[in-house]
């Protein structure tokens, strides 16, 4: 097993692509993991939360497998037991991203907070703190 995980994490390493991929099955994981915790917290079967979804238990089994095909389903799924589908799209453009340490972090924070600067965008922020 570990010869397996090994490859694993060297292939994500030097794979853009395999890693998006990989990435991808481990959200869809997620999204299993908050259907099955649902049904199990409320002591539901599959055909009962099927029931109460107004969908069929084999729908049910399939997004607990993590096979499925359409988003909207599954986030209307998602919304009736309490959680929100959140879909991003991003630039596989590599991107610079300031690191900070938590002591630079608390400087920051303490000058924003002083000034009572609220950003109306991320981006704004991330240029009023590039000149701090």
């Amino acid at each position: 097993m570990r010869e397996v995980q090994e490859y694993i994490d060297e292939k994500l390493k030097r794979d853009p692509e395999f890693r998006e991929r990989y990435n991808l099955i481990l959200q869809k994981l997620e999204i299993a993991k908050k259907i099955i915790d649902y049904r199990i917290k409320h002591g539901l079967t599959q055909k009962e939360l099927a029931d109460e979804l107004d969908v069929t238990q084999q729908y049910i089994s399939k997004i607990e497998e993590g096979d499925y095909s359409t988003l909207d389903s599954v986030g209307h799924i998602l919304f009736k037991i309490g959680y929100r589908l959140v879909l991003r799209v991003e630039s596989n453009k590599a991107k610079l991203e300031l690191v900070y340490t938590p002591k630079e972090w608390k400087k920051i924070e303490k000058i924003i907070a002083e000034k009572g600067k609220i950003y109306r965008t991320p981006k704004r922020a991330k240029r009023h703190i590039k000149n701090l």
